[in-house]
């Protein structure tokens, strides 16, 4: 009996540490070593869709700072819960329209939000369309943050023209996405040859 108990505790152990954000989310080459299934989706997802690493996960740092459930705040009227701002949800937050979408045209049907693979492969898609439909490069962090939190739509219109905040929240993007794209230089053939964990 006890036996079972502990493997039921390393087990619930194991699996709090395969969702927990990484320790160091600053630096890619750290998060990387410290969850290596990470690297090979964001290998995956760079390969399907032609977006860069870093980029991908310098808006993921930005949405959720790697929290596998992240929501917005519920809010409150008194003291009683009214909903949430919105149905935006995991490590990409992503709302459930824009989900239900990715799941259609990739045939993902079995993939959740909450997954860091099926995550990054979400943004690996949303990136590349917004190539196709704005023509925004993918090596653009500032850019394809902006599509992100407008819409392929509102970017278009440049609704976040009017939205200082915003700007500047895509260049702190835009400056992560560069710090990690210098970091992942240094270290990426290691990562890639499990030089690492040998």
């Amino acid at each position: 009996m006890w036996k079972r108990l502990v493997l039921g505790s390393l087990s619930l152990g194991l699996a709090a540490c395969s969702s927990s954000p990484p320790a160091q989310p600053e630096n890619l080459c750290q998060i990387f070593r410290e969850k290596p299934d990470w690297h090979e989706a964001a290998l995956d997802m760079s390969k399907r869709w032609g977006t860069p690493v870093q980029v991908v996960m310098a808006m993921m740092y930005q949405e959720s700072s790697f929290v596998h459930d992240a929501q917005p705040p519920m809010g409150y009227f008194l003291f009683i819960p009214t909903g949430r701002a919105s149905s935006a949800y995991g490590y990409a937050q992503v709302k459930d329209d824009t989900w239900d979408d990715y799941q259609r045209e990739t045939g993902n049907s079995w993939s959740d939000r909450d997954d860091f693979a099926d995550a990054i492969d979400f943004m690996g898609w949303y990136t590349n369309k917004a190539q196709k439909l704005n023509g925004t490069s993918k090596w653009d962090a500032y850019g394809q943050y902006l599509n992100y939190h407008e819409g392929w739509g509102g970017y278009r219109r440049g609704s976040y023209r009017s939205k200082g905040w915003l700007m500047k929240v895509s260049r702190k993007v835009e400056a992560r996405a560069q710090r990690y794209g210098a970091q992942y230089r240094q270290c990426k053939d290691q990562l890639s040859s499990g030089g690492w964990f040998s």
